[in-house]
């Protein structure tokens, strides 16, 4: 190749806009981060959030007499939100909290809908076939409906509220954990 053409042929290089900074400089930020977590608060909206999404399913459920499995992603989703937006988390156990609200969420939805069922189908009122549950009861109802498809909604809703638990860091973030003005 002749060397006059070569020059021409070489790509730009251009700078990264994405801010780059120190080793001190992260593990600062870090720190900052990590003194801003919640778990406490992270986990209570995880469970409001799991309980009302468990809710949401049991209602749809019952009004279309169809189970929805997609709606574990929106568990998920909701419960991850939750956690994340009042936790602040950047740590794992966010997300692990997430995923374990968010299939809880699912198992309370089931429960929920087949308590409906149930008192329907006996002429009961709902809450009076809740009141006389138990660990045991919860245990036959889960697993005289379970079907293969079960596990993916559950993992999918696992997935979803771990993957969304964790805090997003912002440009104007990650400037006031260094302190710099924005």
């Amino acid at each position: 190749m002749n060397d006059e053409l070569q020059p021409e042929m070489q790509a730009e290089v251009r700078p990264v806009d994405e801010p780059v900074i120190s080793d001190h400089q992260a593990q600062m930020a870090f720190e900052s981060f990590q003194s801003e977590q919640n778990l406490v608060m992270g986990t209570l909206a995880g469970l409001v959030a799991s309980v009302a999404g468990g809710g949401a399913w049991a209602a749809i459920t019952v009004l279309t007499e169809y189970q929805i499995g997609f709606m574990a992603i929106g568990i998920g989703l909701l419960v991850g939100f939750a956690v994340q937006l009042t936790g602040k988390g950047i740590s794992q156990s966010f997300g692990v909290i997430a995923a374990v609200m968010s299939l809880a969420g699912c198992v309370l939805g089931n429960v929920l809908t087949i308590t409906y069922f149930v008192a329907a189908s006996e002429e009961m009122a709902f809450m009076d076939v809740l009141g006389q549950l138990n660990v045991a009861i919860v245990a036959d109802m889960l697993t005289a409906t379970f079907e293969a498809m079960d596990v993916l909604f559950y993992a999918l809703a696992g997935y979803f509220g771990y993957k969304y638990a964790f805090r997003q860091i912002t440009e104007d973030d990650l400037n006031r954990a260094l302190g710099k003005a924005m």
